[in-house]
């Protein structure tokens, strides 16, 4: 049971704020509001009434009332983002004491838990621009496309975005191994796959191995091989209330997490050789996943059969070219070296990853602009 006594939903900031304040003294309440605030990833303040420090009701990202704290915090600053909470569900005052204290919302636990979870994160984290999310898709085996996954995390991540890179393919061997952390402590895929509903972005992110200035979500070496639908929806709407830049890794086949990723992608990258039977299998791949995304283009990668350029290649899968992905000599010596994929920031590929980075932007309410090449009419967003 919820109740609303205002019109408007929950202050929402920008960026992480630390977690909301709670003020009780039920001990069972309390165990309740603090386990609801560890599955939104969020640590809370606890008074036995307003804090009586300057500041510490008012600047609160939220404040967690228990109806048996209510008389305590009669006298407190009006604000937003008030709610009353408690488990009696046949408190005959509740409504009295909301007014007395101006809150927004009157909750009973249980009933509440999943909606005041999403509030909970929410306020603690900030919802503000989410993520330009990226994957990458090969037209076919060996077609470099977590090589170019890799470079676009790695440019982004120099450039000063926040940024994550999942491996959305647990047959790929695991993306960390491009970047050279193989055996960097942090979570992977098999800690989350039973995810469901909501987890915490900043939670995420802290769990995560941090490589080259960015958070990688990978694969172990001998692990399950499936991502279910709801944990793909769990990761990647975390990673996305993040901000920043998400690049994910896709395999060519689609099965329930695949389809998962690709709904919440604002782009595709499709990574296609230039050669008839590579842009044959790519046009079965576009077609997959173009069930799901609506925006898919081209990036080319020579050398090219003989009448073949990136412009024929993209005009073949009727899909707008984003570019042509640049040979790099050394690259495999330079990952020996420790030097990732885009880690050197005068080689081609990380040029290449940064124009599309300079070139992309996120706009609210009208999705992707991404300088292109002109391609066929009817090729995607422009």
């Amino acid at each position: 049971m919820a109740g609303s006594l205002a019109r408007e939903g929950l202050p929402i900031a920008e960026g992480r704020r630390g977690g909301p304040l709670i003020v009780t003294e039920d001990v069972e309440l309390l165990d309740d509001l603090l386990r609801l605030c560890a599955a939104a990833g969020a640590e809370p303040e606890v008074h036995h009434g307003p804090p009586e420090r300057r500041g510490g009701w008012e600047q609160a990202p939220m404040v967690l009332v228990g109806d048996d704290a209510a008389a305590r915090c009669r006298g407190a600053a009006r604000r937003r983002g008030v709610l009353l909470v408690g488990r009696d569900q046949d408190d005959p005052d509740v409504w009295r004491k909301a007014v007395e204290i101006g809150a927004e919302y009157v909750l009973r636990l249980p009933d509440s838990e999943n909606w005041l979870v999403d509030q909970i994160a929410n306020a603690s984290e900030g919802v503000g621009r989410p993520a330009l999310t990226v994957g990458v898709i090969g037209g076919r085996g060996g077609s470099g496309a977590s090589t170019l996954a890799c470079s676009l995390a790695v440019t982004a991540a120099r450039s000063g975005r926040r940024t994550m890179l999942i491996d959305g393919d647990p047959l790929g061997g695991g993306i960390d191994v491009l970047l050279g952390g193989e055996r960097a402590e942090g979570m992977r895929w098999p800690d989350f796959v039973h995810s469901k509903g909501r987890l915490g972005g900043g939670a995420l992110e802290d769990s995560l191995p941090a490589l080259h200035g960015l958070r990688v979500l990978s694969w172990g070496r001998d692990d399950e091989v499936v991502i279910p639908a709801q944990a793909m929806q769990a990761v990647l709407a975390a990673a996305r209330r993040l901000g920043g830049a998400v690049v994910v890794d896709l395999p060519r086949r689609v099965d329930g997490g695949v389809a998962e990723a690709l709904a919440q992608l604002d782009l595709g990258l499709l990574v296609v050789p230039g050669e008839l039977r590579a842009v044959a299998a790519a046009k079965r791949v576009a077609a997959m996943a173009g069930m799901v995304l609506d925006d898919i283009r081209v990036v080319a990668r020579g050398p090219y059969a003989a009448g073949l350029d990136g412009q024929w290649v993209a005009q073949a899968l009727g899909l707008p070219l984003v570019g042509e992905l640049p040979l790099e000599s050394g690259l495999l010596a330079a990952q020996d070296g420790g030097v990732p994929p885009g880690g050197g920031a005068r080689g081609p590929l990380a040029r290449f990853c940064e124009a599309f980075w300079d070139r992309a932007d996120v706009r609210y309410g009208s999705g992707l602009t991404v300088g292109t090449t002109t391609g066929p009419a009817g090729g995607g967003r422009s």
